[in-house]
């Protein structure tokens, strides 16, 4: 009889954001004539720039024809057109990656999760809490040990390295999933030269750079001296252009990063990542490549642009609101998303159930994201502009009231 990962058992039973729509779809059982609108998920709502969409149909056109058919990309890391775009978006960031140091993906969650394949279980974990739930589940599933570094409202929700304590892998995320923080230069020099101190590999979600606004905050984590050597990047289309439905992402591993095996041979992380993409991953399709490579071209810079303004509007509509109502708050600026602290001290449940049952608004919970996150609360500014104005003013209503 086959014996079962164990580890499984550890997590919580149902994904966090299964444990929402059961809510929600209990909820409109019994009210179904009720107008939810939803600001708990992450997902766009504005469709895919032309100019992406015409890269994507063209790319579809060359598979029907013999002499432009794609079938395996041969490196299985993305084609070189690619990789090549993604490396000058890079340097109009300041941050000098070659294409060869980039690997295309399928998304940034697929990559955060499969990472840890290359490394052994007994590694240490470090993690900032409140967080994204796949760094923590992905480690869970391999029985390794996590610890947690707080990030609160005293810190800002912006979590700082204790030099007493050791760690070998280091998560971090800016602009952060789901508090809306970021990490200022010189905080990730401390954490690089944290992670140099103790021989550790910080893998770097910069899923949402493409939000931030404040020239002094970095958009990359390669914009700092020393992260080549410490430093795993993980970057997405999926907010930056629209891409949740279309699947497509980049990882940069540079070649400076290495890691001592166990008989202190140094061992590339580039190439295991490479050997073990090369066992379990057939790359991203032609024409979804096609599309991405148009993202980065001066008109789909535009385009794009325009879409993340009207976000971050809503996301200005948002905050507005919470400071109209002294509510204390996170995010909104640099990034898509509002963190803010219960009303009268509620759980973050509670206050979920509270503005589902009273005003039909759909939120994240803080306390699916980490023990620091109960008592604080997640919205999305990827909504409808109408809807978000109208669930602000439901919003608003609501805790006046209370």
């Amino acid at each position: 009889m086959p014996r079962l990962n164990e580890n499984f058992l550890k997590l919580e039973k149902n994904y966090l954001f299964i444990n929402i729509a059961k809510k929600i779809n209990a909820f409109k059982a019994e009210n179904p004539d009720a107008d939810i609108i939803r600001m708990g998920i992450g997902d766009v709502t504005l469709p895919i720039a032309p100019v992406v969409i015409e890269a994507m149909k063209k790319g579809c056109d060359e598979m029907g024809v013999k002499e432009t058919f794609k079938g395996y990309e041969d490196s299985g890391a993305g084609y070189d057109f690619l990789k090549n775009a993604v490396s000058e978006y890079y340097k109009k960031l300041g941050a000098d990656i070659s294409p060869n140091e980039i690997r295309i993906n399928d998304g940034a969650k697929s990559d955060c999760g499969n990472i840890v394949d290359i490394f052994g279980n007994d590694n240490i974990i470090l993690v900032t809490d409140p967080a994204y739930p796949v760094y923590v589940d992905s480690n869970l599933m391999n029985g390794r040990k996590i610890i947690y570094a707080d990030s609160n409202e005293e810190n800002g929700f912006a979590a700082m390295p204790d030099y007493s304590v050791h760690a070998d892998i280091i998560y971090l995320c800016s602009p952060n999933n789901p508090t809306g923080s970021v990490y200022t230069k010189s905080q990730l020099e401390t954490w690089i030269d944290y992670a140099k101190k103790n021989n550790a590999v910080i893998i770097y979600d910069s899923a949402y750079e493409a939000f931030i606004t404040d020239k002094d905050i970095p958009r990359s984590i390669f914009c700092i001296d020393g992260a080549k050597e410490t430093c795993i990047e993980m970057c997405s289309l999926s907010k930056t252009a629209g891409f949740t439905g279309m699947r497509c992402g980049y990882t940069v591993i540079p070649d400076a990063l290495k890691v001592k095996a166990s008989d202190e041979t140094e061992v590339s992380v580039s190439q295991i990542w490479g050997r073990r993409q090369g066992s379990k991953f057939n790359g991203v399709s032609y024409p979804v490549q096609c599309a991405a490579a148009a993202v980065f071209t001066d008109e789909g810079q535009k385009q794009i642009r325009e879409n993340i303004a009207y976000y971050q509007e809503n996301a200005r509509i948002i905050s507005d609101t919470m400071t109209k109502l002294g509510v204390k708050f996170t995010g909104g600026i640099n990034s898509p998303y509002i963190w803010f602290k219960c009303p009268n001290n509620m759980g973050s449940w509670e206050f979920f159930d509270l503005m589902l049952k009273e005003i039909a608004v759909v939120g994240t919970p803080g306390a699916g994201f980490g023990k620091n996150g109960e008592g604080w609360f997640r919205l999305t500014a990827f909504g409808d502009r109408d809807r978000t104005i109208e669930a602000m003013q439901r919003f608003e209503k609501l805790v006046e009231s209370i």
